[in-house]
């Protein structure tokens, strides 16, 4: 599986800057291999706007907002990813409906997720944007002996 990485406009183009972009990827890398992860191009403070933020998912203009975020779609499927992770609410709404509406064929995932199922602490219910390669990792079965 690989990955890659929405960087959120307000805390690193609007705020802290590359340093967060950083961590945020030591973070991620930690969580599904460096080797897993595909750079969009451009990245960190460089990175091309969701168009999901500053209110815009709840605007009512819908279509534009597509149009708007047709830019970042094309650049998630550039990198041929099967998963984008977010980190913020409005680019993991955004980021989901434009994969959805263009016919995308990535996943969208919030990092907490990722960090969550990585620990083994995310629960059956929490799953609903993970494909079936992630579903069932980790999963609690009550009929197993294990537990």
């Amino acid at each position: 599986m690989k990955f890659t990485i929405q960087d959120p406009c307000q805390i690193v183009r609007k705020g802290f800057g590359d340093e967060i972009a950083d961590d945020l990827r030591f973070v991620i890398k930690s969580v599904v291999g460096e080797e897993n992860v595909i750079e969009m191009t451009p990245n960190k403070s460089n990175n091309y706007c969701c168009g999901g933020g500053g209110g815009f998912l709840q605007s009512g203009f819908t279509e534009e907002r597509r149009a708007y975020g047709k830019k970042k779609f094309d650049q998630i499927i550039e990198t041929g990813a099967d998963y984008c992770i977010t980190g913020c609410h409005n680019c993991h709404a955004q980021v989901h409906d434009i994969g959805h509406h263009f016919g995308g064929t990535y996943q969208t995932v919030h990092i907490w997720t990722l960090i969550c199922l990585s620990l083994g602490i995310l629960g059956p219910n929490e799953r609903t944007y993970l494909g079936d390669d992630l579903k069932d990792v980790d999963v609690f079965h009550p009929e197993s002996s294990l537990y």
